[in-house]
């Protein structure tokens, strides 16, 4: 195993399937809009006491009361230039922590309290993600979520089947999880089956198995949107482990596995990263990947999330190459174009990576 630190984690190339739009807005430009659109419910207007608030807010145990500090970035992207602006600024700031792929998330219904349709929402997100990562190694898409708490997902599954060709690579319910489980939406998930298209589902984050068997098995789900508590399916000590018959299913079908380590801290899944099954994951060989979530409420990067796992867990270059070929084999994007990032920039830059370190040269 290759050991690494935060100067050659910042070099790797980075896979990102799972971060929202509205939880990654940097906090000047939240309180930069709320003065130019007249957005007057900011607890302040000091960038780093809002930065303070917002990582403060999410550190409460709760997914619920996690969620209550996006009422303000999203009550800041109700106008097309603002919701262009949190995309492009997405983009560059993902492509400046060396991801080379990204998949965000954005429930465009949350953007449309003054008067924007759904299908403007989208336009003013893809046009901010592709400006945004011009000229860098980023590739850069969207998935629509509909919110679970709400009725409109048939209407945003048929919006992002309708954009597939536009840049949105799948759909998604996110929100409260508990007392809102999957098969509400079925009619969505059905319809994205019979289009062909794909289909991410948060499940097994807050709640637990059943969240996660209705999501796969009635729900059509290739990847599960956090899917954490697929561990309460799994017994024994370390290193004598027994599946249950769930989590034997997704370990088997190599269902991907959205985990966000330092976003479940927050929301109180465990209670430190050292302590985040997705150690347990990775030795068993799930098709474990990693993800920030919401980097503006969890105060975290990509680059973070690495250096957090690599204390944590010893991790070294192998580690983190095979976290990042699971994640680009994972990918809504097509075969071709997962194949060309995995050849032309992956593999190769971890390669570097390994050569310049058994040659103990200085990035």
């Amino acid at each position: 195993m290759t050991a690494v630190d935060a100067t050659m984690l910042a070099r790797a190339p980075k896979v990102l399937l799972h971060d929202h739009l509205d939880g990654g807005v940097r906090p000047e430009t939240v309180i930069e809009l709320a003065k130019e659109y007249g957005y007057d419910a900011l607890p302040t207007h000091d960038v780093d006491d809002l930065s303070t608030w917002f990582n403060r807010g999410a550190k409460r145990n709760d997914l619920v009361l996690y969620l209550e500090t996006f009422a303000h970035t999203v009550g800041v992207m109700q106008h097309r230039d603002a919701i262009q602006r949190v995309a492009h600024e997405c983009a560059a700031d993902l492509a400046a922590d060396g991801v080379v792929y990204a998949e965000v998330r954005m429930a465009p219904e949350l953007c449309t309290e003054q008067g924007l349709t759904l299908d403007e929402v989208m336009a003013a997100i893809l046009h901010g993600f592709a400006s945004g990562s011009a000229g860098t190694d980023l590739t850069i898409r969207a998935i629509t979520s509909a919110m679970r708490t709400a009725a409109r997902s048939l209407e945003i599954a048929e919006l992002a089947v309708r954009l597939r060709d536009a840049g949105v690579v799948g759909f998604d319910i996110a929100g409260a999880e508990a007392g809102f489980p999957p098969t509400r939406h079925l009619d969505a998930f059905q319809y994205v089956m019979r289009e062909n298209f794909h289909t991410t589902i948060h499940a097994g984050e807050a709640f637990g198995l059943p969240s996660i068997w209705e999501a796969v098995q009635w729900c059509g789900a290739e990847r599960l949107g956090h899917g954490v508590r697929i561990v309460d399916d799994i017994t024994g000590e370390p290193g004598n482990e027994h599946l249950g018959r769930l989590a034997a299913y997704i370990r088997d079908t190599r269902t991907p596995l959205e985990l966000c380590p330092t976003s479940n801290v927050n929301t109180g899944v465990c209670a430190s990263i050292a302590e985040h099954p997705i150690g347990m994951l990775r030795r068993l060989r799930f098709r474990v990947t990693v993800n920030t979530d919401n980097r503006l409420m969890s105060n975290t990067s990509m680059l973070t999330e690495f250096v957090q796992l690599a204390e944590a867990f010893g991790w070294g270059l192998d580690d983190f190459e095979w976290l990042t070929l699971n994640a680009m084999k994972s990918a809504f994007l097509p075969f071709p174009e997962r194949l060309r990032i995995i050849d032309g920039l992956i593999k190769p830059r971890y390669a570097l990576l390994r050569a310049e370190h058994s040659l103990g040269k200085k990035p």
